[in-house]
């Protein structure tokens, strides 16, 4: 038997005979279970039901609404506002008599009487720029009859009564609104809104807004529209204020949108656009089709083209109606200049347009743009394909923010830092554009997932150089530091240190699981199935959990809870080894490992002998099952002289001052 095999045998044996309790002891341990304190007992979650199952599926009961948006919207750029008309058809598929609903209106935040410029500086990440916008509600009114919902999904059995422009009682809380119906919305009904609305664009630029650049202004529209918040099984009405650090969860549907604006400008938008022939030339039309086959990257309107005239229609009146569709999808931004540099390839197999615009002088590090959008789509369709037509990157005021089918990322000066924002907003399609979970009040499922996945994108594109994403080394440093530390649970606008407890944290705890604790090829199909079952759905933290569970088939309990649910850190240290010898005089060392800082984890440990030869170990997270020392045995001849801990430093331990023993192989 190799050393190798001895040590494992070894290991075998020693669990075995911890395994032996005498029935006393167990009569001891059914007692203790009561008030069970250890890392390894059940999670407590949410009881299973038909609508979510305790193997982390939706149920055959699951119900989710449905929201379907028709917007008109005239962009004023001399008074730098814009004015809409929408008409929201909303499916009730819950099993609830709903007598109001309630609307979204994060526009609200960007004034000084909002709660969130009160929570975030004005000049912060977060803060509203000195902002006196909101939105300005015109009329909210009852609608004709709604049309049923599309084939598939649950459709109308009559509409609530009620004569078509009657208005309905309305009121402002904060960013939300809640509208009063004429009549009780029954299970199955389906009502329609009219509502008409304005907002003025100001100094902020959190998420969206304006930059003066090259000689013109760049628009980029998001939070837009008055929209419907999510009604689940979970929450009901889910009415979290808009604060500005947490970000959105909002029902799937469609959207049908017409945008009218100055004829000189270009728009990216969400969606297919529907009426290219009249919003663009036809050298662009044609350059849009030789992109659509073309990996390279093809220019539809170039630098040199910005200020000719001729590269845009000029129709009386001057002004222009863009009018663009989108299905399956929780939102729609857009984005306007009338200096857009503008170019695409094909991508995802031909089945996606990948397009940036960009201003002038961005040109030269923007003009990769199309094809970091084309590297990341791609390679995140490892979990599922990227469903989308388009997929676009907009360069303009905001530094990083995702919204269905289009990005806005604003790096123009570093070509490795614009591949990092590109290939981070863009792997935002899955988590959460698909799998459509709640941001403000779980982010690490959105932007944690998305580092974890970001982490390895970076190390295919630049193998070999500095990776910030999933960071171990940010993390412990962040531990070290006197930020107050905070469970991953906590809600988004409450978080102090957003990057670490959204972001590097649990992208972090993602890749331990995968790399280290499961195993890639079973996590990675893990998280497609998660994929799979939870597209376009509203899963939440114990949906994830048990479809992780569910299939690996690993009881990870003790992961979730000290990753998820606590700061517990990781602290492994190897007390010493003693030699000893049995009964009939065979040598054996024992090497008293610890485990403290309240997480547990498997442990590695590199063994050195007094013969020079090493020896690695690894020991599963259950040998802590007895508490927070455990002894390991390594059988002799040889005697143990040095012993390290996680020698390939994989776990991130807070002290590696004692992890180490002896005199360890250099």
């Amino acid at each position: 038997m190799s050393p190798s095999r001895t040590l494992f045998a070894s290991l075998l044996a020693s669990l075995a005979l911890g395994a032996a309790v005498p029935a006393a002891a167990q009569s001891r341990a059914a007692t203790a279970a009561v008030a069970d304190t250890s890392p390894f007992r059940a999670l407590d979650l949410p009881t299973p039901n038909l609508i979510r199952t305790g193997g982390g599926m939706p149920g055959p009961r699951y119900w989710q609404q449905r929201v379907d948006y028709r917007i008109e919207a005239t962009l004023d750029t001399v008074r730098r506002a814009l004015s809409g008309r929408e008409r929201i058809a909303y499916t009730n598929n819950s099993p609830d008599t709903l007598r109001f609903l309630w609307l979204q209106l994060e526009q609200n935040l960007f004034n000084s009487r909002s709660r969130g410029s009160q929570i975030f500086g004005q000049d912060t990440r977060w803060g509203t720029g000195g902002a006196e916008g909101g939105f300005t509600i015109r009329s909210v009114t009852l609608a004709p009859a709604a049309a049923p919902a599309p084939k598939g999904r649950a459709g109308a059995r009559g509409a609530p009564a009620g004569a078509a422009g009657t208005a309905l009682a309305h009121v402002v809380d904060g960013t939300l609104m809640r509208v009063d119906l004429a009549r009780p919305l029954a299970p199955g009904g389906r009502v329609a809104v009219d509502v008409v609305y304005e907002f003025p664009f100001g100094p902020n630029a959190n998420r969206m807004g304006l930059e003066e650049i090259d000689g013109g202004t760049i628009y980029e529209v998001a939070q837009w529209y008055p929209r419907l918040a999510v009604y689940d099984d979970v929450s009901g009405w889910n009415t979290v204020q808009y604060y500005g650090q947490g970000e959105f969860y909002l029902e799937y549907g469609s959207f049908d949108v017409r945008l009218t604006l100055p004829a000189n400008m270009l728009v990216a938008a969400t969606g297919t656009l529907r009426n290219p022939e009249e919003v663009l030339t036809p050298t662009q039309r044609a350059r849009l089709a030789k992109a659509r086959t073309s990996d390279s990257t093809v220019v539809i309107r170039g630098v040199s083209e910005v200020n000719d005239p001729a590269s845009r229609p000029r129709p009386a009146g001057g002004m222009l109606t863009w009018h663009f569709t989108a299905d399956s999808v929780r939102d729609f931004a857009w984005a306007a200049a009338r200096h857009f540099v503008w170019d695409a390839a094909r991508a995802n197999g031909g089945r996606t347009l990948a397009q940036s615009f960009y201003p002038p002088s961005a040109d030269s590090i923007w003009n990769q743009s199309t094809q970091y959008v084309r590297f990341a789509i791609e390679n995140y369709g490892r979990w599922m394909r990227y469903p989308y037509p388009v997929a676009i990157n907009v360069n303009g005021v905001e530094g990083g923010m995702e919204y269905p089918m289009i990005v806005f990322c604003h790096n123009r000066t570093n070509a490795q830092a614009l591949f990092s924002v590109t290939d981070h907003e863009f792997g935002h399609t899955w988590w959460p554009m698909i799998v459509g979970s709640n941001e403000r009040l779980y982010p690490w499922m959105d932007e944690g997932f998305n580092t974890f996945q970001n982490y390895y994108n970076w190390e295919t594109k630049y193998p070999g150089q500095p990776n910030r994403r999933g960071n171990m080394q940010a993390y412990l440093d962040y531990l070290k530091s006197p930020v107050e530390k905070q469970p991953l649970m906590t809600p988004a606008d409450r978080q102090v240190a957003l990057g670490q407890t959204a972001y590097n944290k649990p992208g972090l705890g993602l890749r331990l699981l995968r790399d280290v604790i499961i195993g890639p090829e079973r996590f990675d199909g893990a998280m497609r199935e998660y994929a799979r079952r939870w597209a376009y759905k509203h899963p939440t933290p114990a949906d994830w959990f048990r479809t992780i569970e569910d299939v690996t088939g690993e009881d990870l309990a003790w992961f979730w809870r000290g990753w998820f649910y606590t700061t517990a850190t990781l602290d492994q240290a190897v007390e010493g080894v003693q030699q000893k010898t049995d009964s009939a005089g065979r040598l054996r060392n024992e090497i008293v490992l610890r485990t403290a800082g309240g997480l547990v984890m498997p442990v590695r440990v590199q063994v050195t002998f007094d013969d020079g030869s090493v020896e690695k170990l690894a020991l599963p997270v259950e040998v802590w099952f007895g508490g927070d020392r455990y002894v390991a045995l390594v059988p002799g001849p040889k005697k143990v002289t040095g012993v390290v801990l996680d020698p390939d430093n994989v776990m991130p331990d807070v002290n590696r001052d004692n992890n180490r023993w002896g005199t360890p192989a250099k």
